[in-house]
């Protein structure tokens, strides 16, 4: 059996700033129709900000949904148009006020398949150096440095809840004791 559905019809419900509500009726594979509820979001970066001990950076901030603060790596909403390793420089910059000389794509993060469009494109980098963070005027959190380990550890105790965190964390923790991280490396042309 194919498995893919094709669009027959749809509605935008909601259009908001970040994201947008669409609701479709679908054909499915046996013939069937369905309805499609879907959040289409832009999509969002993250990364593994590691200095040369291999300690990571992680942020806190208050998530509203989650009536709670959350430890995640430093992360952010794609603008319109931008390119993934834009975004995540420009996101280091603002939440860490770090830049790096080395960035390395460890793939792509599906948070919510079922009915959000997001993708999460993963980073770690390296080579860092600091400047001034340069937070969104209504952005509040609070930056640690760890023991990419110790941040291992808090994932697997399920200390981070955060779904981009864990991937990432763990990735990037498998990529450094397999001595793989540089086969992610990307260069600039």
């Amino acid at each position: 059996m194919q498995l893919k559905e094709k669009r027959l019809s749809g509605e935008t419900l909601y259009e908001g700033k970040i994201i947008d509500l669409v609701k479709d009726t679908v054909l499915l594979p046996n013939g069937g129709q369905s309805i499609r509820e879907v959040v289409v979001h832009h999509g969002g970066v993250c990364v593994a900000a590691l200095t040369e001990k291999n300690e990571v950076f992680l942020v806190s901030q208050f998530r509203y949904p989650n009536s709670g603060v959350l430890t995640e790596v430093p992360a952010g909403k794609l603008e319109k148009g931008e390119k993934p390793l834009e975004a995540i420089k420009r996101e280091l910059k603002e939440e860490v006020g770090a830049e790096a000389s080395n960035y390395y794509f460890l793939g792509e993060f599906n948070p919510t398949p079922a009915y959000c469009s997001e993708i999460i494109y993963l980073y770690a980098a390296t080579g860092l150096s600091f400047g001034d963070q340069k937070l969104d005027e209504d952005e509040f959190l609070n930056v640690e440095k760890m023991p990419l380990e110790d941040a291992v550890k808090k994932v697997l105790s399920g200390e981070i809840t955060d779904g981009k965190t864990q991937a990432l964390l763990l990735k990037t923790f498998m990529h450094l004791k397999e001595e793989t991280l540089h086969q992610f490396i990307i260069t600039e042309d």
